[in-house]
């Protein structure tokens, strides 16, 4: 019978970033990951000579995610690209307001919402939002943004910033912040892409220490009497351990652990409102329309980004570029004709131009973040009702997002696991006994 002190179920950027904290601690580590290899939505493909993510990626040059990866040792090369460019409105194109020059010269808004826009601009750069309780995004615009277009722009950057289109649950408190993270900091589009992160992370894992099993999928977190006892595996195994950090969304969490339904874990399956998007990632020969790179969409869920401008993702030359729809709740999922016409709007010419394409009808952005109704305001790290369980996951946020929370609530499980094993010493599930199945 096999033995770990900690099991780590899940192979994305929170389980290995849990997997590399805890066994730095001195402690036997296990990741399991169900497929053939590490990394989750932070793989790249290769197709044509170019790598293209899983969708949008941006890592912000402020947030906890890049503060952990460099405090690890992780090379974050690459470059910021620049704020410059073109916004769609009524099926036509404007300067971006994103400088004073073009705000000044800007026909998109009257006089006063110019002056409006700077002093949201100014204020958003700032100001402490952490008072605003549970005050929708849309509550707090509607109060605080009077002028319509002003408004529409402010929306725009929110959803750039967060990748979500829901600003009826969306909370404004961390949706400010994270704007905040995007004006103040702004982003870095990675070299190599997230992959360059997966490797290196897989890489640190195996040097702290970490077993890791790919092709290995849990199929049973087994407890007894209020405490872990393992893991049990597709063949039925059951691996041994005391402590188990599972970063799977919280439904999966559910299924998988037997009681669930009185614990934590229901809240937490019960109040995610995962956030989806359709994106289109292209190589294109050359880009139809030179130094159109960056395009905000202000009366559709819309952002064009040509991360070539700023990081190098092909070996032949070729432009990487990315489009996303953010998917409003309850509305029709986008398709691939809808994402060509945008370009067709954007870049006239651009299929012939096209080296490689991937089309992702609907990728999870986060399985939960912050929202309206969620009863508890900082799920996790550990499930109350069963010692030496604990979670993390882009859905395990303490108000930060994306990235962040993934990274910040695998810091988080991983710091409790330690602190709870260093209070009970000894602490392991005895060989004898079987898993609990109520």
């Amino acid at each position: 019978m096999q033995r770990a002190e900690t099991i780590v179920i899940g192979g994305g950027l929170s389980g290995l970033l849990a997997a590399i904290e805890v066994a730095r601690a001195g402690r036997k580590v296990i990741l399991l990951e169900k497929s053939d290899h590490v990394g989750g939505r932070g793989i790249s493909v290769r197709k044509n000579g170019a790598l293209l993510n899983l969708g949008g990626h941006a890592l912000y040059r402020g947030g906890t995610a890049f503060a952990t990866l460099r405090r690890l040792g992780v090379r974050l090369e690459g470059s910021v690209p620049g704020t410059s460019g073109t916004v769609i409105w009524k099926n036509g194109l404007s300067p971006l307001p994103a400088d004073p020059l073009r705000l000044i010269t800007s026909k998109l808004f009257r006089f006063s919402g110019k002056v409006e826009l700077g002093r949201l601009l100014g204020r958003l750069g700032k100001t402490d939002f952490t008072a605003l309780g549970d005050v929708s995004l849309r509550e707090w615009a509607e109060q605080e943004v009077h002028d319509p277009m002003v408004r529409h722009l402010f929306y725009a950057l929110s959803r750039t910033a967060t990748y979500s289109c829901d600003i009826d649950y969306q909370l404004a408190s961390p949706v400010l912040k994270q704007v905040q993270l995007a004006l103040k900091d702004g982003v870095l589009y990675l070299d190599g892409g997230w992959q360059r992160i997966v490797d290196q992370l897989r890489d640190l894992a195996v040097q702290s220490g970490v077993e890791i099993r790919t092709g290995a999928g849990a199929t049973g977190i087994a407890h007894e009497d209020g405490a872990v006892q393992g893991v049990l595996l597709g063949d039925g195994e059951l691996l041994r351990s005391g402590s188990v950090i599972s970063t799977l969304p919280p439904g999966d969490s559910f299924r998988l652990t037997p009681g669930a339904e009185r614990t934590a874990l229901l809240r937490w399956k019960e109040d995610a409102r995962p956030v989806t998007a359709a994106t289109l990632d292209l190589a294109l020969n050359r880009l139809p329309v030179p130094g159109r790179d960056f395009v905000l969409g202000l009366d559709r869920p819309i952002l064009f980004s040509n991360h070539s401008r700023a990081a190098k993702l092909s070996d032949n030359g070729s432009i990487v570029t990315h489009l996303i729809q953010y998917h409003v709740p309850g509305e029709n999922r986008a398709d691939e004709a809808l994402l060509a016409r945008t370009m067709d709007l954007l870049h006239p010419g651009w299929q012939e131009a096209a080296a490689a394409k991937q089309f992702l009808p609907s990728i999870t952005v986060v399985h939960d973040c912050p929202h309206r109704g969620r009863r508890d305001r900082k799920p996790g790290p550990a499930v109350p009702e069963i010692r030496g369980l604990y979670v993390a996951g882009d859905w395990a946020s303490h108000g930060e997002m994306l990235a962040d929370a993934a990274a910040a609530s695998a810091v988080r499980a991983a710091a409790q696991a330690i602190r709870d094993a260093k209070a009970v010493p000894g602490a392991e599930p005895a060989l004898a006994g079987h898993a609990s199945r109520a």
